[in-house]
């Protein structure tokens, strides 16, 4: 590491330099040419000066040390920056000498490094220091292009790159150059290297800036010279050169010419018909010229090379761009007729053949794709739809001019058909995918009459070309995902023009297209189309396959349709195809032979035709079971499998006996043949291959001759071997291979020119199914390709399945077919066994077979060894993965070693580059798949990659090694440690060396860094030099691929710097991370975003701010405009990444960009809040209806706007343009969900954000504060925006968004109108938010979500009065109106199910309202008891709470019948599977019994708060029938059927009141207890709390309380469910429900037990009591019975809540019962409230038992109270209880005085019980190892108290007990404690006045004389503190008390001892003039006490005085005293007092 610090100095250490070897050098020079060009920046210009000498010298010695092309380019940038800083003057010097090196004869390879070093230090010079250098640029470029003619390539490029930057340097003074450049450049845009022809590009895009000829005169060559070069070029080129092309074009058109004498020549204005034109020429006729070309042109012999084509669809795309979108909204008519001209019949080169059309036909798709999908916003889509309709209509007018001519014959034949077809084609593909993109925003497109659109595209259905009638059926697919509402209509219309126009082809064709198109589209809409549509389709196609042979014009088109609809029909899944498989599988059944003798017979008779017709079916057949099993596997039973299996055998002998059938009936059964095998083939790849066992050899020979038939011509590698390669080996292919934006137009030239590209023509019964690749129209292969992928794909299943004996056979044969072939033939037959052999290896390792004999490994070896060392890279891929595979499945370890031993061999001996990357990778791929082999191979294997890597002379063999070197790092892990250094160090110099135009093995470099540094891992963080030096060159490393001109080598370099901020972070430079990041934001290369995105995702996670810092900075700081689209000056990175988002479409980017967002929303939106908000504002309103935002801001206006002021209205109008135009609907949906995650982030900070009054106190203290409730106007506004837009998605999003800031404002108070809440003002606007979502055309899933918002509006209590709560209750009234319809009449364009969810939705939003509406009423109630809050809420003004009720009320009747309905069908849709015979068979009230399934799901979502609201109901109609006979006491008393129904002649029919509850009851408690015994981990919150309080609200009444009192079974199951309830969920707020319906069910068990035992007594009152039956529980015996008691269930439930909060409960956990305790604890405050609820549960208990059972319980029960006491008596300031304290005292008040302690069968028990217990806390205190200070004496002694007061006194009064509590007594008083004092005082006072003196006479006696003493203490000290004062005062009262129980005789001594004490404290009038407040407060009370004394007991009074004259005299002069004081004070005591009254009034009324 040394070395490393030592380079980072202004001037090169030489001396440290000189002391290192080759490798090392470099990297030094590297690393301090780095350090250089930041230090320079920074140093002072004196310094620079100073040193500048020396380093001049020192740079240009570098010049001869021979650099690598990093660091030249590094050199030449440190040159220039050092003369812009510093001195120019030796600048010439410095040109001359690097003119001088290029001038020099030396031609030798180690001189070329110092010429191309001196070429880049020139052309940086003079871009650096541009004009200064004068004239000299003459000499320099002339130097320059002379060395051109002699240069190789790499010179070439370099000399490119040079002159390009000399021409940016110099700008218009280069003119002088210009043409000769441009004449260097021409040459070299056609290089043979394709760097140089890159390089070429971007010098010539650079001259165009100032060379006006290039876009003017000579505009025509340009175009020419640009389509020569795309002939034979890589992607790389077509990107530079399209580029080239489409900006000089676009220059042409909009350049403003200078005009007068100043233009030296005269320059002709070029119009955009002729620019189009000479664009379309490059399309239609390459590279060859204009019509002035040779002759074959003109006898249409030459065809246009694709890579011209595409290169020219690239230009037009770059063209339109650059004019951009305004521009092509203008232009777009005109732009639109030449692209569809490109495929129109004038111009038959294009479409010659069809492969050729298909492929056009893909270009014109990508140009109208890339520049109308992604130039233009919705509103101008919505024009462009427009005018693709008007030509799609001009285009049919043509169309039908023809068809109506009568001759058939010049009809089909005619070319306008043909001349149309592609034209249709591509404009009605576009229109789809337009519509599509738009989504619902597209609604008005399609209701504007004038456009016509759905006509259009119906009426093309009938073309007489199949590809335009399948691509408007595509399009109607697109429309309907685009527009559900439309799905089902345009399915009616389609399916009435099917059956109309049966007879005709065209449209039993087109049609049924069209359906097809459109059930495929089912599957994208939620919300689906009507079960009965199956019924319908079902029909026809059985229709149209009967009726097949009834006409033989039709028959195989009727055919085709027929399987078709069947086919798709399947894709809509079980729910519909259930009932129509029987049918489906009888036409299966019978579409084939029986036998094998019907299939003879069928040979002998047919004909042709009738074989088409019938292969036709048969294949139709196949594959609607094809797509049966696909779709339909959960109806894939046991029974229906045998149905599908009888017609298997047959189809494969048909497929025998093809070959037979075609030599007979010749080439018009080609095709349906082939589409017949493919079809069985893709049928069998998807059955198990247990399904046709019988058949698998016969299959197996039918696959290898399919594979080896000589009728296939081309190898279509491309599109058979990807699959079976692995993934990351693609990469070293061809780039074709990669991702990238082009990759629709860039696929045709990856499958070579034989092949066409995919189409939907080729199977049409691709149209239903989900494209592989996003969202674009299907493109199935032809047949010829497809099937031969399927037979890949089935060789190997079959193959792994037969016996290996046959196996061995075929693979022989196979390998014999190969040998046998020859030529091009032979590469065909490889290819093909290649890949089924290799599939047959992947199968059989991914289901873990064997290979089986050694036999079989001979021809597979063989096999695969060929394919190794085949020509075509792709197949060497292949077989390196099926190598290594073969390893694998033999897993044999000296096998492996042995395949190794063969390609080490290889590698030794081969010299040919197509050998040796065969079996470089091959090596790579065996330790890939199994691990590191051993060390000594790896020391091997790594040590013969290092040779390859460096075998300069072939790229290709680099690349290929060093990716396989890549894979053994991966895959060593930690073995590769040894290794690491030496690998680094080649990797630097191979980086540091390789010509930069070899971009492959730099890739290449980049994944071995990538797996080296992933190896290392977490290593990187260590301090050691040796780790510091690896992560110093991992760093330079990423340094000099991040320099790379290669965009995937930058990729490679951003990678590898994210695997190094993931291990250590540190030592990445995080703002040159991020600014390399943002540059390359908006990079062409879709895998360069692709790695941005990834490593920026992975930034933001740990240090969101910074990068968003960097980035900011870095726009400001840029000099040089960023080449981002992306605004990061104006909207930071996070709006960057908010446009880039709107414009990307790749799946994968777009999802990452979501990510880095909301990572960094989640850590820094909260910080930032206005910025984040603005952005989100910004992207909603962008494209915003302003007409409509208008309207409802009125009203705010008008209160002065108190919301933020930058409103939506006003920003509009500042003059700047507007950051976003016209965002996408999903980047709008985007950001409405950002705002609800900012309101939730919001959540976790600082409270003031949900506060008014502090946010706007902080705002004040310092105005960077920000908090979301100043932004409330912002967030209603845009909730508003969103939920009124186009856009159904959006729509949504702004009701949440809506819903959310309800939930979270409704209780924020308004400061300045007290009373009033925050979001009062804005119910306008929610109003109006709402309001659309109620008309008749929304879609159901809108209304269900505006319902939600309404219940939550109206239940919020923000609105409070009536007449505005009406507005909103409206539109719920009006749904209620339109549900009650019932399931039949609401709308028919969507599935069942969906009306079933806008119909829970509007019940479950009412049942909130009616909860919200009771609840509130109840508290209104409970205030009403407490007088002072009444006036209060009625002074309000607002209304009486039982307005909302009131309204509800209106409604009840008609809901609670419906609620009842809701809840029966959730009991039946939530029954088991086996008792789906019972439920009704045509569904439910609100749903069908076939979307029974889809239904569920909607009656989860509701079901809860429907319950709640039918419980209360139900308990506000109290289950009771009023009868006015019987008058109200009997309510309790359930009414029995006989008295109901007395005398009435109703019939059976009838069901008595009794009934109807009872079934109402258990519905209610069944569905209850069925969700709450089987809760699932998604069961939400809500649906719990709900669900308890129902069942809370059920037990509230009485007829439900008996019922559950009269049935014990019903009440245990219940207590189980809860105990369930209670231990899976830790929510106190559920348990705290629970425990509530605990106490519920014990009350009613107790009013049970009362009223048996009442009407026992009153029935056998003249009986003896003895024989009363005992009831309750434990009837006579005591037993409770675990599982069959009440009371024992209830226990368990207690005592598990109790040992939760309070462990130490457990005898099992502190060892036995009431040892030790441990400390005591408070609890929290949820945790006592559970504590208490359970206690107070227990102390009910014992009244449930009979006298034996309560005898059981008892333990327990005073157990557990006791422990909670000993538990949680924690001493509290103040003396106070704690709540738990205090329920345990309440609960032993309870137990204590049961009526159990008194009955005589268990009262001697009882009372061994009770003591135990008071011994038990009498114990508490005894310190048993000195813990009991701990506990709290108050409460321990209140317990005592209660144990003396509430129990039969001989439980106490044993003498022991007794002594022990007197002693207690006499303790605490002497504690220093004044609270515990006091307290001890109060508690004897309530023992002293206990009636019965056998218990409070032992206490008197004892504790007197310590009282009177204590008191008399007091009085000699006199009191100092109000403490003390309380506690005489307490002493007095207990002494009063004692005087007042005392016996006459002992009376007079206790007054005479109270008496002194009490005078001693009364004052004179002197003394209370000076007396302090404590003391004039004790001579009050002295005096008041004495003043009631005497008179009562005034004999003794008498005496005392009498004996004791001094006390007399001071009795006299106190009162005396006091009687002056109190004449002072009266008058102005009055006054004060009433002046306090009147003022608060006023007070009060002023407010008002």
């Amino acid at each position: 590491m040394q070395g490393m610090e030592l380079a980072h100095s202004l001037l090169l250490n030489e001396e440290a330099y000189s002391q290192l070897g080759e490798v090392q050098k470099a990297e030094f020079i590297f690393d301090w040419l780095r350090y250089l060009e930041k230090l320079l920046v920074a140093t002072s210009r004196s310094d620079v000066r100073e040193k500048q000498k020396t380093l001049v010298e020192q740079l240009l010695s570098l010049l001869n040390s021979s650099p690598g092309p990093p660091t030249r380019k590094l050199l030449a940038k440190n040159l220039a920056l050092l003369y812009s800083i510093g001195d120019t003057f030796s600048v010439y010097e410095t040109i001359d000498k690097c003119n001088d090196l290029i001038r020099s004869k030396d031609d030798s390879p180690s001189y070329l490094p110092t010429k191309l070093a001196a070429v880049v230090c020139l052309g940086s010079l003079y871009k650096k220091l541009g004009r200064i250098l004068g004239n000299t640029f003459t000499d320099t470029v002339g130097n320059i292009l002379k060395a051109m003619k002699s240069a190789e390539s790499q010179g070439r490029y370099e000399i490119m790159l040079s002159l390009q930057n000399i021409l940016n340097g110099l700008g218009a003074a280069a003119t002088p150059c210009h043409r000769d450049v441009y004449k260097a450049a021409r040459s070299c845009l056609t290089d043979r290297s394709m760097a140089v022809r890159c390089a070429a590009a971007k010098c010539l895009l650079e001259l165009q800036n100032e060379a006006v000829f290039m876009w003017s005169t000579d505009l025509d060559s340009v175009a020419t010279l640009c389509f020569k070069s795309f002939e034979g070029s890589n992607y790389d080129v077509r990107i530079s050169v399209s580029k080239l092309l489409g900006t000089v074009l676009a220059k042409a058109i909009i350049s403003k010419h200078p005009g007068t004498a100043a233009s030296r020549q005269s320059i002709r204005r070029v119009s955009l018909e002729e620019v189009l034109e000479l664009l379309g020429t490059g399309f239609l006729r390459g590279s060859s010229g204009f019509l002035r070309a040779s002759g074959d042109m003109l006898k249409g012999t030459s065809s246009v090379s694709r890579d011209v084509r595409v290169g020219v669809t690239q230009a037009y795309v770059v063209f339109i761009s650059t004019l951009g979108g305004a521009w092509l909204e203008k232009n777009f008519a005109a732009f639109l007729s030449h692209i569809l001209s490109l495929v129109s019949q004038s111009h038959p080169k294009a479409t010659q053949t069809q492969i050729d059309a298909v492929c056009s036909r893909r270009c014109v798709s990508f140009i109208l794709r890339a520049t109308v999908g992604g130039l233009l916003g919705e509103k101008a889509q919505i024009a462009a739809a427009k005018d693709i309709c008007q030509a799609i209509w001009k285009l049919k007018k043509v169309m039908d001019a023809v068809m109506s001519d009568g001759n058939l014959e010049t009809r089909l034949g005619s070319a306008d058909v043909a001349a149309s077809q592609h034209m249709l084609v591509c404009a009605l593909q576009e229109l789809g995918n337009l519509i599509h993109s738009l989504g619902t925003t597209a609604a008005p497109l399609l209701q504007d009459s004038s456009a016509g659109i759905l006509d259009n595209v119906i009426s093309v259905t009938l073309h007489p070309s199949i590809s335009v009638r399948l691509a408007a059926a595509w399009c109607l697919h697109c429309i309907a995902v685009a527009l559900p509402s439309y799905l089902t209509p345009l399915l009616d219309r389609c399916l009435e023009r099917l059956t109309v126009l049966k007879s005709s082809p065209e449209a039993v064709t087109g049609f049924s297209f069209a359906v097809a198109a459109l059930l495929g589209a089912v599957k994208h809409c939620p919300l689906g189309i009507p079960h009965g549509k199956g019924k319908i389709i079902m029909a026809l196609a059985e229709d149209l396959l009967c009726s097949a042979a009834q006409n033989s014009r039709l028959s195989a088109q009727r055919t085709q349709a027929g399987w078709l609809l069947i086919a798709a029909l399947m894709t809509l899944g079980p729910a519909f195809v259930s009932h129509h498989l029987a049918r489906v599988l009888l036409l299966w059944k019978c579409v084939f032979p029986v036998s094998p003798k019907d299939l003879e017979t069928e040979k002998s008779r047919g004909d042709s035709f009738t074989w088409q017709v019938t292969l036709e079916g048969r294949a139709g057949a196949l594959c609607a079971i094809k797509s049966f099993v696909a779709h339909c596997g959960d109806l894939l039973t046991e029974e229906v499998i045998q149905h599908l299996l009888p017609p298997l055998p047959c189809t494969v002998d048909l497929l025998t006996q093809l070959s037979s059938i075609l030599k007979t009936y010749g080439s018009p059964l080609k095709t349906p043949s082939v589409v017949y095998r493919q079809r069985l083939y893709e049928l069998l790849i998807l059955l198990s291959p247990e399904t046709y066992e019988g058949n698998l050899s016969v299959i197996l020979r039918e696959l290898a001759a399919d594979l080896t038939a000589p009728d296939i011509q081309v190898a279509a590698s491309a599109f058979l071997l990807p699959p079976l390669c692995h993934q990351d080996d693609l990469l070293i292919l061809s780039p074709l291979l990669q991702e990238t934006d082009h990759r629709f137009i860039e696929e045709q030239l990856l499958l070579g020119s034989g092949i066409a590209c995919g189409s939907l023509e080729y199977d049409p019964y691709s149209i239903y199914e989900k494209d592989v690749e996003g969202d674009s129209v299907p493109k199935p292969l032809p047949p010829m390709l497809s099937v031969t992928s399927s037979a890949v794909k089935l060789f190997g299943v079959v193959c792994a399945h037969v016996g290996e004996a046959q196996r061995l056979l075929v693979l022989e044969q196979l390998l014999d077919s190969v040998k046998h072939t020859k030529g091009a033939r032979q590469q065909v037959v490889q290819l093909h066994v290649v890949s089924s052999v290799s599939s047959f290896l992947k199968y059989v390792a991914g289901s873990k077979g064997h290979l089986g004999p050694e036999e079989v490994r001979r021809p597979v070896l063989a096999l695969v060894m060929g394919a190794l060392e085949s020509p075509s890279p792709l197949l060497r891929c292949a077989a390196a993965e099926a190598w290594a595979r073969l390893a694998q499945v033999v897993d044999d370890g000296a096998f492996t070693a042995a395949l190794a031993q063969v390609s080490f061999d290889k590698l030794k001996s081969a010299r040919d580059a197509v050998t040796r990357t065969g079996h470089s990778l091959a090596l790579g791929s065996l330790h890939r798949y199994l691990g590191g082999i051993s060390s000594q191979h790896l020391n091997s294997c790594v040590g013969i990659l290092y040779t390859l890597s460096q075998d300069s002379t072939s790229p290709d063999v680099q690349t290929w090694a060093l990716h396989s070197l890549s894979l053994i790092i991966d895959s060593a892990g930690p073995l590769y440690y040894t290794h690491a250094e030496p690998t680094l160090s080649l990797i630097m110099m191979l980086l540091l060396n390789v010509p930069s135009t070899h971009a492959e093995v730099h890739q290449s470099l980049g994944r071995c860094l990538n797996a080296l540094i992933t190896t290392l891992g977490p290593e990187l963080q260590g301090n050691s030099t040796s780790v510091s030096t690896l992560r110093s060159s991992c760093l330079l490393g990423c340094a000099v691929m991040q320099d790379n001109p290669d965009c995937l080598v930058q990729a490679q370099a951003i990678s590898c710097l994210q695997q190094l901020h993931m291990f250590a972070p540190r030592h990445v430079n995080l703002s040159s991370l991020v600014s390399c990041l943002c540059v390359n934001l908006c990079s062409p290369y879709l895998l360069l975003r692709r790695a941005v995105l990834a490593c920026l995702c992975q930034l933001v996670q740990r240090e969101a701010a910074e990068v968003s810092e960097h980035a900011v900075m870095l726009a400001k700081n840029s000099r040089e405009e960023l080449t981002l689209d992306a605004n990061i000056r104006e909207v930071g990175l996070e709006g960057a990444l908010l446009t880039l988002l709107d414009k990307e479409t790749d799946q994968k980017l777009c999802h990452d960009i979501k990510e880095t967002l909301n990572h960094m929303l989640t850590s820094m939106a909260v910080d930032k809040l206005s910025f984040w908000l603005k952005l989100c504002k910004d992207v909603l309103a962008a494209s915003a209806d302003f007409a409509s935002v208008t309207c409802v801001d009125t009203m705010q206006e008008e209160e002065g706007d108190k919301g933020d002021d930058a409103s939506v209205l006003t920003n509009r109008n500042d003059g700047r343009p507007h950051p976003f135009t016209n965002p996408r609907w999903a980047t709008r949906v985007f950001a409405a969900e950002c705002v609800c995650r900012i309101i939730n982030q919001c959540e976790n900070g600082h409270s003031a954000h949900f506060d008014v009054a502090l946010a706007q106190e902080m705002k004040k203290k310092d105005s960077r504060n920000d908090f979301l409730v100043l932004h409330l106007a912002d967030l209603i506004r845009m909730a508003f925006m969103a939920a009124t837009d186009h856009s159904d998605q959006l729509r949504l999003s702004g009701l949440e968004t809506l819903l959310v800031v309800i939930r979270r404002f409704a209780a924020i108070p308004e400061p300045e109108f007290p009373g009033h809440v925050i979001l009062e003002q804005y119910q306008a606007n929610v109003g109006a938010a709402l309001r659309p979502a109620f008309t008749s055309e929304t879609p159901p899933d809108v209304t269900a979500k505006a319902c939600q918002v309404c219940s939550a509006w109206i239940a919020s209590g923000v609105v409070s009065d009536l007449n505005d709560i009406r507005r909103v209750h409206q539109l719920l009234v009006a749904s209620l109106t339109k549900i009650q319809v019932g399931k039949e009449a609401l709308s028919h364009l969507y599935n069942e199910s969906a009306s079933t969810m806008e119909i829970l939705a509007v019940l479950k939003a009412w049942a909130e309202v009616y909860i919200i509406a009771v609840e509130r009423h109840k508290n209104h109630r409970q205030s009403l008891k407490t007088p002072a809050c009444s006036e209060e809420s009625i002074g309000n003004g607002s209304i009486s709470p039982d307005g909302l009720l009131d309204l509800v009320h209106a409604d009840l009747g008609t809901l609670s019948r419906l609620w009842l309905a809701a809840l029966q069908d959730f009991a039946l849709l939530t029954l088991p599977s086996e008792f789906a015979s019972q439920l009704p068979v045509e569904g439910g009230a609100f749903y069908t019994a076939e979307t029974s399934e889809n239904a569920k799901l909607h009656y989860y979502n509701s079901w809860a708060l429907i319950l709640h609201a039918t419980a209360l109901w139900l308990t506000s109609t109290g289950f009771v029938v009023a009868d006015p006979d019987e008058g109200a006491p009997n309510l309790s008393r359930p009414v029995t059927p006989t008295s109901m129904c007395q005398g009435s002649s109703s019939g059976p029919t009838v069901k008595s009141p009794e009934d109807v509850y009872t079934e109402r009851f258990h519905l209610i408690l069944g569905i209850s207890v069925k969700f709450l015994c089987s809760l699932r981990s998604d069961a939400t919150m809500e649906s719990i709390t709900a669900c308890l309080h129902a069942l809370q609200a059920l037990l509230d009444v009485p007829w439900p309380r008996s019922k559950i009192g009269s049935d014990q079974d019903l009440g245990i199951e219940l207590l189980n469910v809860l105990h369930r309830v209670i231990l899976t969920r830790e929510s106190p707020s559920i348990q705290l429900a629970s425990l509530e319906v605990v106490r519920q069910i014990i009350c009613a068990a107790q009013e049970h037990v009362k009223e048996k035992r009442r009407s026992a007594e009153v029935d056998d009152g003249a009986a003896e009591k003895e024989t009363l039956p005992e009831f309750g529980e434990g009837k006579d015996t005591g037993g409770l019975v675990p599982g069959k008691s009440l009371v024992f269930a209830t226990l368990e439930l207690c005592v598990c809540i109790l040992v939760r909060q309070l462990p130490g409960l457990n005898p099992k956990l502190t060892g036995s019962p009431g040892v030790k305790a441990a400390k005591p604890q408070m609890l929290s405050e949820d945790g006592s409230r559970l504590v208490s609820a359970a206690l107070v549960i227990l102390s009910e208990l014992p009244a449930v038992c009979s006298p034996e059972g309560s005898i059981s319980i008892l333990p327990t029960v005073l157990y557990l109270t006791v422990g909670v006491l000993r538990e949680t008596a924690v001493k509290l300031p103040g003396g106070q209880l704690s709540s738990t304290v205090a329920a345990s005292l309440q609960a032993l008040k309870g137990i204590l005085s049961s009526p159990m302690a008194r009955a005589e069968k268990s009262h001697t028990a009882w009372t061994d019980l009770l003591r135990s217990a008071l011994t038990t806390i009498l114990d508490c205190w005894d310190p048993v190892d000195g813990t009991h200070q701990e506990l709290d004496e108050v409460s321990l002694l209140t317990a005592i108290t209660v144990f003396i007061l509430s129990t039969s006194p001989e439980v106490t009064t044993i003498p022991c007990l007794q002594k022990r509590c007197i002693e207690k007594f006499k303790a605490t008083l002497e504690i220093k404690d004044p609270m515990v004092q006091i307290k001890t005082y109060q508690l004897l006072l309530s023992i002293f006045q206990y009636p019965n003196p056998a218990v409070s006479y032992p206490y008197i006696y004892s504790l007197v004389s310590s009282i009177v003493e204590k008191l008399q203490e007091i009085n000699r000290r006199k009191p100092e503190d109000t403490a003390e004062l309380q506690i005489f005062q307490e002493g007095i009262k207990v002494l009063e008390a004692l005087v007042a129980v005392a016996e006459e005789q002992h009376r007079s001594q206790l007054v005479a001892c109270l008496l002194p004490i009490l005078i001693s404290f009364v004052l004179d009038e002197h003394a209370l003039g000076s007396a302090t407040s404590i003391m004039r407060n004790l001579h009050d009370f002295a005096l008041q006490n004495l003043m009631q004394i005497g008179p009562q007991y005034s004999s003794v009074f008498k005496s005392v005085m009498a004996s004791s004259p001094a006390l007399k005299a001071r009795l006299e002069a106190a009162i005396k005293g006091n009687q002056e004081t109190v004449k002072v004070k009266t008058p102005t005591s009055k006054h004060t007092k009433n002046s306090g009254k009147s003022s608060s009034i006023q007070l009060k009324t002023n407010f008002l």
